[in-house]
């Protein structure tokens, strides 16, 4: 009777779990639209950039109709800007573009939208639909931040790939002009702020490092994807230092001691 009583005098004493405030529906509108018109205008890049490789227009605004994940895209014109196989550049693009799947995964139990939704909703799971939908405290503004924020992405990326693809084509030679730097350079301002830890800078900066080194070695295309074997290392790597330090296993008796003690306390 004495263990019941503690028990449920414990369980009173224990703080309930927090729950975050609900939170007005325009300051997530507010939000998402600083998300998808700041990004938004990154398009603009992306046509000139692909306008430059040799893409024609139909091409430039397919990309973006069709595919609508940034970085996939400024990889995959990089990639045939420097001469690389369309194959290796599809397939760079693809597994830079494989994270959005992981995206969905989560986002599909925190939307919770319908069957006949979802295909229509995975268009739109990028990096920024993403981050705003998570930060959201319910379901209502999860959808809400999504919808607001990918809606405002698509239709602005799409506009300005169209006006950079023109522009590139009034221009003529964009190397001339210096907007062949255009499309690393917003890939870094893409990248950067995702970088938070300790880990994802050490992955990052070893993926650079394979780059530049078999970057001369190797056809176009093929470091990038090398690259992608910084990750799986650097984690290979803190892994075994976190369990190095990992305190040795408690002999039995001293557990069976601490076991006893916590009894007769009770």
């Amino acid at each position: 009777m004495a263990e019941q009583t503690d028990i449920r005098t414990t369980e009173r004493a224990a703080p309930p779990g927090e729950a975050r405030p609900a939170k007005p529906d325009s300051a997530v509108i507010r939000d998402a639209l600083g998300v998808g018109v700041a990004v938004g205008l990154s398009g603009f890049a992306f046509g000139v950039t692909s306008a430059g490789a040799g893409l024609s227009l139909l091409q430039t605004c397919a990309l973006s109709l069709l595919v609508f994940t940034g970085a996939s895209q400024f990889a995959l014109v990089g990639a045939l800007a420097a001469g690389g196989n369309p194959l290796t550049a599809a397939a760079g693009a693809f597994f830079l573009g494989a994270r959005n799947a992981f995206y969905g995964l989560r986002l599909s139990a925190v939307l919770g939208y319908r069957a006949t939704v979802k295909p229509l909703a995975a268009h739109w799971v990028i990096d920024e639909t993403s981050a705003v939908a998570l930060a959201q405290p319910d379901r209502r503004s999860a959808r809400l931040g999504f919808t607001v924020t990918g809606l405002t992405l698509y239709a602005l990326w799409n506009l300005t790939t169209l006006g950079g693809a023109l522009g590139a084509e009034a221009l003529g030679n964009t190397d001339a002009w210096g907007l062949d730097a255009a499309s690393p350079a917003v890939f870094l301002a893409l990248l950067a702020p995702m970088l938070r830890t300790t880990v994802e800078r050490v992955a990052a900066g070893l993926g650079v490092v394979l780059v530049m080194v078999t970057l001369p070695v190797l056809p176009t295309g093929v470091p990038v994807l090398l690259s992608a074997l910084a990750a799986p290392a650097v984690l290979f790597v803190q892994g075994r230092r976190e369990r190095a330090k990992e305190p040795a296993a408690a002999p039995a008796g001293t557990a069976e001691i601490r076991h006893t003690a916590e009894e007769d306390r009770v």
